[in-house]
């Protein structure tokens, strides 16, 4: 939320790298992670963690009446930020229909491809972190980017066949498989028990690189997950503000009228 608009500020005009890294997680099905991550390294867990700073500095409220004050105030910055209606530009080529739905912290991207439905969950990344970076990281305009990761899901599905799921996790350079799954379309099967398979590092390399260049050939590419960070970002700014105004429109309004 107000932490994007601060991440953008401190790397406005980042650029975003296309050259695909791909490699295995050693995390696990990691269904959290941050914006602002450490390298993804072997056998580092990636937890997910709630937001710790504020959009800007304001006291503690004493009363109502002065929270409403604040949100006031905090609805002025947000506004002045280019944050809230900046229009990430969509990629040439890129395959997806994007669903974005108002007052929500997913996208759902789709597309069909040789007869398959597919269906990419991104989940809005967090902001851990945010406030440990030095002021020369924070001048660096490709910081914010070499730092984002998100938690994305995919799921691929042909006729009444089994669905294919890909829990991953996707940094600027990367996009690294935690988990493959495979779910039956049996209606009402006991999957309490069910066989998930090995954790991805373990598979065999040659199955590790098939099953990337599997993604990539469905539209998953490290071009496509920037260009969907950015547009997180400032989802997460307009939410934000859309979040304020209902609170300066709701219940302390009322109560302090």
């Amino acid at each position: 939320m107000a932490l994007f608009a601060a991440a953008r500020r401190a790397a406005a005009g980042a650029a975003t790298s296309s050259l695909p890294h791909l490699r295995a997680s050693t995390s696990g099905a990691t269904r959290g992670a941050t914006l602002l991550c450490p390298p993804a390294a072997t056998g580092a867990a990636r937890p997910h963690q709630p937001r710790s700073m504020p959009f800007s500095s304001v006291a503690k409220p004493r009363s109502e009446g002065e929270l409403l004050r604040i949100i006031d105030s905090e609805i002025k910055y947000a506004v002045e930020s280019d944050d809230h209606d900046r229009v990430v530009e969509i990629p040439d080529n890129f395959p997806f229909k994007i669903s974005d739905g108002k007052g929500t912290k997913e996208i759902i991207l789709r597309r069909t491809y040789q007869g398959e439905k597919i269906e990419v969950l991104v989940t809005m990344p967090s902001t851990s972190g945010l406030g440990h970076e030095n002021d020369k990281e924070e001048k660096e305009g490709t910081q914010r980017l070499h730092k984002c990761c998100m938690p994305v899901t995919v799921t691929i599905s042909k006729g009444n066949g089994p669905t294919l799921e890909f829990i991953c996790t996707t940094y600027p350079d990367e996009i690294l498989i935690d988990a493959v799954s495979v779910i039956s379309p049996v209606d009402g099967e006991d999957e309490t028990l069910a066989y998930e398979g090995p954790e991805f590092i373990d598979l065999d390399e040659d199955l590790q690189k098939a099953f990337h260049q599997y993604l990539e050939l469905r539209g998953i590419t490290t071009r496509a997950t920037n260009f969907l960070c950015e547009y997180m970002i400032n989802k997460d700014s307009r939410e934000y503000l859309i979040w304020l105004k209902k609170l300066q429109n709701g219940e302390f309004r009322r109560m302090n009228s």
